[in-house]
């Protein structure tokens, strides 16, 4: 039996204890597919199942902008659309919450209506916590421990937050539709976090291991997941790459040090949390990343 609330349909509704939800919403904040990335990583870990789609995905996304994919299944060509994906794992009741992911794409139009859809299924499924996960890049260096900043709003959360080493944002600015989520989940008690890894500007990249790690370690702290070995050891693996890389570059060895510069002063509070940078300086940024993100890989 299937069920329909705004516009999405459910396979189920599962009896979760007391669940939580973690977010993504491509491509807004995925930069590097971090954020997609950690919770691919989760649903693997956790063994995760899909529970529902948007039955009309049309309403809200440009599939000019969000192209469908043609695909063969047994010799057959088929068209894959575009779509969200809710999925859930259970965990031992009683001593960690349930978890439900939300695979989200950033509406084109309708957002309100997109918003209204998702608070409703959280409502459904009597989510406790809204966490949103994200990526972006900004002015740190490869070399230091990459930073997460976000927010809460609940005492709670914000407590768990600080206690996961997520520092606080100051971020104003362009924002997604899809935010609206967080500032209203807490007038239906829900809490509502978030949390976003800053990246090394220099580096594009298809895996990025490193931002991976640094999303997991939060989440560890908050949820008690373990950290895979493997997970680790792809990380450290490409900050060597990335060393190598820098050894033969040293226009970028000259960038890194400013950076590490500008983080030094911002872990000491002595600087900005957000650093802006010339437009000459971004420029430059941009030129050496096209193919160091191949050599960091």
């Amino acid at each position: 039996m299937t069920y329909r609330i705004e516009g999405i349909e459910l396979e189920e509704l599962p009896e979760l204890w007391e669940p939580e939800a973690l977010a993504i919403i491509k491509p807004w904040i995925d930069v590097n597919n971090v954020a997609s990335g950690v919770l691919s990583h989760l649903e693997g870990l956790l063994g995760g199942r899909e529970l529902g789609r948007l039955i009309r995905p049309g309403e809200f996304f440009d599939f000019t902008r969000y192209r469908p994919r043609i695909y063969f299944e047994e010799g057959v060509r088929k068209v894959q659309i575009p779509n969200i994906k809710i999925s859930f794992a259970r965990r031992n009741e009683g001593e960690w919450p349930d978890l439900l992911f939300l695979h989200l794409l950033e509406p084109h139009m309708a957002g309100e209506a997109f918003v209204d859809a998702i608070l409703a299924v959280l409502k459904e499924l009597k989510v406790k916590r809204y966490l949103l996960l994200g990526s972006m890049f900004d002015a740190v260096p490869h070399t230091r421990p990459l930073l997460v900043s976000g927010g809460a709003i609940g005492a709670e959360a914000e407590q768990l937050l600080k206690g996961a080493g997520v520092e606080p944002s100051d971020y104003e600015g362009p924002t997604t539709i899809a935010f609206l989520i967080n500032q209203l989940a807490p007038e239906m008690g829900i809490e509502s976090l978030w949390a976003i890894v800053s990246l090394p500007m220099y580096l594009q990249l298809e895996e990025d291991h490193l931002g991976v790690l640094r999303l997991v370690e939060v989440l560890a702290s908050i949820y008690g997941l373990p950290i895979p070995e493997e997970l680790v050891a792809r990380a450290e693996e490409q900050r060597r790459n990335l060393d190598r890389a820098l050894e033969v570059k040293p226009e970028l060895e000259e960038v890194v040090a400013k950076l590490e510069e500008f983080y030094d002063e911002r872990v000491r509070g002595e600087g900005p949390r957000s650093q802006r940078l010339s437009p000459e300086f971004e420029q430059f940024l941009r030129e050496i990343s096209r193919d160091l993100g191949r050599e960091g890989e």
